[in-house]
């Protein structure tokens, strides 16, 4: 294999202007981008900060003690956050997750949550939110969350066994502690729970049968994401990428699967359900089977740059509008023009880029806008 170089870089790039324009843009829960996508699912980074420092997402050789993160005054206060929210609910939202970091570490957290749960969609839903989590604090905050207005979690966890978990987290952290989160949600009603594995080839592909067995009948949706380029300081190299066709292939010999249909519009996941009824798998392949034609999501960063792909340079400086003394129209007018001019299609275009196109500088951190 080829030699990793993981270059050392800030990967918060000088935002782009978030204008108000001279024609205003009224919500009517109806914004779409010029390829037809509705704005539907947004995702909200609280911290920039994870106690994890698993190499595909925040390496340790980057991510170091001295690492400049954040001041809390540059992060959006819970009251500004929701604002913001407020106004992409009109404008069609139906679904909130929040995002890190890992978001638990953001103290008073359901104080947010309570906040969110009082949104309503265009036609009068409580808005869903999610919230995507490590699962290391979750033992200690289930029980809260739910009673502030959570609806339900996703876990990341990369191995059941844990020397190999230990490793992929580096910080030698024990997958008992993560798996004792996943109950307490459980118990606290925080469900249908999703658990979401990165798969590297090579490093933890080994684990992905022990994994299914391990979530078979459970209830939990367990969840197999291709390896990503995302970001430039996990360095990814595509050898790495074990592709969805694949997994589906090794569970299947031990336990048969047949496809189900998508549950939504703009569901990155393919599903797949035992042949004997002990639930349900899924497949994110944002590398080998791009699905940017349904993409409906936003990603808003927690200093309050809005992003429009996971693969994104730049994101539109919203906190400016917002601590400038921008009115809620001029910030529905301003997201609405953003919306309207979107065209990202990262991963279509993957294979058509220059060689370079993945070099530092050119896109911004996953653990800095959340996955």
């Amino acid at each position: 294999m080829a030699e990793r170089v993981i270059p050392v870089v800030d990967q918060r790039l000088a935002p782009l202007a978030a204008a108000v324009p001279v024609q205003p843009i009224v919500p009517s829960g109806q914004l779409h981008d010029v390829r037809a996508r509705p704005l539907r699912d947004l995702r909200i980074s609280v911290t920039d900060r994870c106690n994890f420092r698993c190499a595909y997402c925040m390496p340790k050789e980057v991510f170091t003690k001295d690492y400049p993160y954040l001041p809390h005054a540059q992060l959006l206060t819970f009251e500004e956050i929701t604002r913001l929210a407020r106004v992409f609910v009109a404008h069609g939202v139906r679904k909130i997750r929040l995002t890190g970091g890992e978001p638990l570490l953001r103290k008073n957290l359901e104080i947010l949550v309570e906040q969110l749960a009082q949104l309503r969609t265009t036609d009068g839903q409580p808005v869903e939110l999610a919230l995507t989590t490590n699962g290391s604090l979750l033992a200690r905050k289930a029980q809260a969350l739910k009673a502030a207005g959570l609806h339900r979690v996703t876990v990341s966890l990369d191995a059941l066994d844990d020397a190999v978990f230990r490793r992929m987290n580096d910080v030698d952290f024990p997958v008992a502690d993560v798996l004792a989160g996943i109950d307490a949600a459980r118990d606290a009603g925080l469900g249908p729970i999703k658990v979401n594995m990165v798969v590297q080839r090579g490093t933890n592909d080994h684990e992905i049968l022990p994994m299914a067995r391990h979530f078979r009948g459970t209830g939990t949706v367990l969840r197999f994401i291709e390896y990503m380029d995302v970001g430039a300081t996990n360095g990814w190299r595509m050898d790495e990428v074990l592709p969805s066709a694949d997994v589906v292939h090794r569970i299947a010999a031990d336990f048969p699967l047949h496809a189900l249909d998508a549950t939504a519009p703009g569901e990155t996941a393919e599903r797949w359900a035992y042949d004997d009824g002990a639930g349900e798998i899924g497949v994110i392949s944002s590398v080998t089977q791009a699905f940017c034609g349904t993409c409906n999501r936003a990603r808003l960063s927690t200093e309050g740059r809005l992003y429009l792909c996971l693969f994104a340079s730049n994101g539109h400086d919203l906190r400016t509008l917002l601590r400038g003394g921008a009115s809620d129209a001029d910030l529905a007018s301003a997201i609405g023009h953003i919306w309207q001019s979107r065209g990202d299609r990262y991963s279509e275009l993957r294979g058509q880029l220059p060689a370079d196109a993945g070099a530092p500088g050119r896109r911004v951190e996953m653990s800095y806008i959340g996955g």
